[in-house]
């Protein structure tokens, strides 16, 4: 998202680059937009295996087409992040040049490309750069705008699920049971294989009550982003995995947290319909692809969180659909380093997943939502 950066020199803008991402890149390219001295953002992409190979020229061609879909943008910074040493030449310097090259040819010119290796940083542009660079020591990450704190972490910090107790986990996978017989009593909605094995005769009141809740699915997907994760309850959590382990609901799911209820109330109803023989509407489908009006960052962020808690809960067998939404919501707001994680561990569990592979096949192909390059 836009952040206003005003930097007095090189040393200064790359103690902001964390800022601008939320996080220290680590082995990373990163391109910051920038439109009358402003940022527009940043854009991280992992540096190729071959610094001098043909991946250069294909990761430099795909993050300046990327930068050039941004309409404000009247140029750019270049940074590059590694564990490579400054030695007589800056490691990277073919991609780097292969980026400017590209971006030159677009209109784009490159304000300054700078390097923060293993042992020095500099710039490529200065041609009066010191052997080994300068010191590491002068790139200081103070706190960001608005007092906010330092990142910490990598581009890969945040992703694992939280680890929530053995106890905690057992109460979520009775309630699954429960929820799954008491559906089964009053709509006739078969069980899975592992829950008829354990079925019990008794129906849980609790479970009576969270299966009439279904009844009113944007509702409950409304409902749900006022919960607090760290203490979700057993049986809400259970009714959150049963819905984002359903292709159908999960899609309502998404298209409402990427909206409102009003979004949810109407892809409900077109799911209704496509059951019925009836054509899914494109501008729905389309929030799927990333395309139409930018979502709440605060409610995908919600969403996000809510979904990675019931994946941390859910029993193993029940997990594949929550970590799949946990892919798109992450790529939805631009973590696409995130997502390829979620959706990875989503096809260990079920390997044939259309959410997780649909996921997969936008981080590999270097594909982000269309509202990423809008401003807001």
């Amino acid at each position: 998202m836009p952040t206003i950066v005003r930097a007095a020199d090189a040393a200064q803008f790359l103690s902001l680059v964390p800022h601008l991402l939320g996080f220290v890149p680590s082995r990373s390219l990163v391109v910051v937009p920038m439109c009358r001295g402003r940022s527009l953002g940043a854009m991280r992409v992992d540096l190729p295996a071959d610094p001098a190979g043909a991946a250069s020229d294909a990761v430099a061609a795909t993050v300046v087409g990327m930068a050039c879909r941004i309409a404000d943008a009247d140029g750019a910074m270049v940074v590059v992040y590694t564990d490579a040493a400054v030695t007589g030449i800056l490691p990277h310097r073919a991609l780097v040049q292969s980026l400017c090259d590209r971006a030159d040819a677009c209109g784009l010119p490159i304000a300054d490309a700078l390097v923060v290796a293993a042992d020095g940083w500099g710039s490529y542009l200065d041609r009066d750069l010191v052997p080994g660079g300068r010191p590491l020591t002068e790139l200081v990450t103070h706190d960001g705008p608005g007092g906010t704190a330092a990142p910490v972490g990598d581009q890969a910090s945040g992703a694992a699920l939280p680890k929530p107790d053995g106890a905690a986990r057992a109460a979520v996978a009775q309630a699954a049971r429960a929820l799954d017989a008491a559906l089964t009593a009053i709509c006739g909605i078969a069980p899975s294989a592992a829950a008829s094995r354990s079925a019990s005769p008794r129906i849980d009141p609790a479970a009576l009550e969270a299966a009439c809740e279904l009844d009113d699915l944007p509702s409950l997907f409304e409902q749900a982003l006022e919960w607090n994760p760290v203490s979700l309850a057993p049986m809400r959590a259970a009714m959150i995995g049963w819905c984002l382990g359903r292709p159908a609901l999960r899609d309502v799911a998404l298209v409402q947290w990427a909206s409102d209820q009003a979004g949810g109330d109407v892809a409900m109803d077109a799911q209704r319909k496509w059951e019925d023989g009836a054509e899914y509407p494109s501008d729905l489908a389309s929030v799927m692809w990333g395309e139409g009006r930018r979502p709440d960052p605060q409610r995908l962020e919600g969403a996000l969180e809510l979904a990675r808690v019931v994946a941390a809960l859910l029993p193993k067998a029940r997990r594949a659909g929550a970590l799949a939404v946990c892919g798109w919501l992450a790529w939805a707001l631009g973590r696409s380093t995130h997502a390829d994680r979620y959706a990875a561990q989503a096809l260990r569990i079920e390997r044939r997943h259309g959410l997780a592979e649909i996921v997969r096949s936008f981080v590999a192909a270097g594909h982000l939502p269309d509202w990423a390059f809008r401003p807001e």
